[in-house]
């Protein structure tokens, strides 16, 4: 579940106007942040993204191979004495980010949508191209990081700022950088692509994948095709589609090396998707089987979840926050009014049961920075463990929102053994048989509504392509 917190910047006193750039040969504005700074900033601040993005991923084997092809790409660059960190992180959401500093991060997700080495350095030196162009460094000039998440400690204390960090996934850590700054990072990331010796056009092939998935995922999620995820690459990285055409011309006929058995084997039996140990979503319903508890939402807002709370947003500023307590002995209504809503005038605390369990509830009306709130807290007692929901309303919606707020109330329950024991999913490897057809293989994937879709854009095939025999192919297994 996501973790909350606040990332503080203090950025260094105003130094010179501009400064010329190694890497690009141009002048760029990047008065409030020295490069000293900018390595105080992405050290400070890589432990938060790492606890906020669930963590870094568990295999040893995974992370030393993405720090060997990123350390490979950082030593042909203008900067090879920086000392990048490579991190792969916990994380089913296809993105890939800088901090200042040389801190390159990808996630699991991405790793599973790459096809081949070529394809993984491709993302890596575009990263590596934003750090050597100080793309952060000019942000960072005009604007200080605001905090991520707090939505939940933020109503408590009565915090002005919730409503704010209410908006935002971890991925705001990183606000998406100008079309020209994309464009720029791409250019030197095809330098150094091909300084490396890849193939060049796997740049524009993975962009390529990575719309398509962005596609998929909307219609699975109920979103229009151009409504993004915040979480996504597609968002802190815009204009995929304009960066296919413009980044697939400099390729050309350049012949480079893709690394594809090797890169495969790497990411065999990776995590994909989400880690049971943080909870499943699956469309509007979210899904713990450690916990043993599921619930759905409402149609229209967006699950997002972190290593310690989840949060549902819809387009109009309404948010859900669920997490998890401690407490014994104490009666629900007790707890809303003396431990979690202490510090508000609640109103209406009232007991109630759900699904035969002991419930209450109470609400308060707070004042944030865009103005009034409507907040419902929500205790749900399962054993020793409380369950929270924090409902967060702006007041011109909560009547119309009223039921389908309810239904998501009364939609939680206990899973059963058979439901809690689900395994996690996995990409496995498989090599192609003489006669073996496309359909075939895709029955070899786990249940999923779009899965023959999901198999031709993770194996970067179109819809009337098939692998030949003695091809390997990913396949999604439980």
């Amino acid at each position: 579940m996501i973790r909350t917190l606040t990332l503080l910047l203090f950025i260094a006193p105003a130094l010179a106007g501009c400064s010329v750039n190694p890497a690009t040969g141009g002048r760029s504005f990047t008065s409030f942040m020295s490069p000293e700074d900018e390595t105080r900033v992405g050290r400070e601040q890589h432990p938060q993204i790492v606890r906020a993005f669930g963590g870094a991923y568990g295999d040893r084997r995974v992370q030393d191979y993405v720090a060997r092809v990123g350390q490979s790409l950082a030593q042909i660059s203008e900067l090879p004495a920086l000392g990048f960190t490579f991190t792969v992180l916990d994380s089913p959401v296809v993105n890939a980010f800088a901090l200042p500093g040389g801190y390159i991060y990808v996630t699991r997700g991405l790793m599973a949508l790459a096809s081949d080495e070529a394809e993984l350095a491709g993302v890596l030196a575009h990263e590596i191209g934003h750090v050597t162009a100080r793309h952060a460094a000019q942000r960072y000039s005009q604007q200080v990081v605001a905090g991520l998440g707090a939505a939940v400690a933020g109503a408590i204390t009565g915090s002005d700022e919730i409503a704010d960090s209410v908006s935002f996934s971890a991925s705001s850590v990183l606000q998406s950088y100008s079309r020209d700054q994309e464009f720029e990072a791409d250019t030197l990331g095809i330098r150094y692509l091909g300084r490396a010796g890849y193939a060049l056009e796997a740049i524009s092939a993975f962009l390529a994948k990575v719309d398509r998935h962005a596609r998929l995922e909307a219609e699975i999620g109920g979103r229009a095709p151009g409504e993004i995820d915040s979480a996504s690459i597609t968002a802190t990285h815009p204009r995929t589609l304009d960066r296919v055409e413009r980044t697939a011309a400099p390729a050309g006929t350049v012949q480079g090396r893709r690394e594809r058995a090797a890169y495969l084997s790497i990411i065999d039996g990776m995590l994909y998707g989400d880690d049971p140990d943080q909870g499943q979503i699956r469309g509007q319903t979210f899904i713990h089987p450690r916990l043993a508890i599921r619930f759905d939402v409402p149609p229209g807002f967006r699950l997002m979840s972190g290593t310690r709370q989840v949060v549902a947003q819809n387009a109009n500023g309404a948010a859900i926050a669920f997490d998890t307590a401690r407490a014994d002995q104490i009666s629900m209504a007790d707890y809303l009014g003396t431990v979690w809503g202490k510090s508000l005038r609640l109103v209406d605390i009232e007991r109630i049961q759900i699904n035969g369990l002991e419930a209450a509830s109470a609400s308060a009306r707070i004042q944030v920075r865009r103005g009034p709130m409507d907040l419902r807290l929500v205790a749900i007692r399962v054993e020793a463990t409380i369950h929270r929901f924090l409902f967060l309303i702006p007041p011109q919606q909560s009547e119309t929102l009223s039921d389908e707020l309810r239904r998501t109330l009364f939609s939680f329950r206990r899973l059963s053994a058979v439901e809690a024991a689900a395994a996690p999913r996995r990409i496995r490897l498989h090599t192609v048989q003489p006669g073996e057809t496309k359909s075939r293989l895709i029955q070899m994937m786990a249940p999923d509504a779009a899965r023959e879709r999901r198999f031709d854009i993770i194996n970067g095939l179109g819809e009337s392509t098939s692998p030949p025999p003695g091809s390997l192919v990913k396949v999604i297994t439980e």
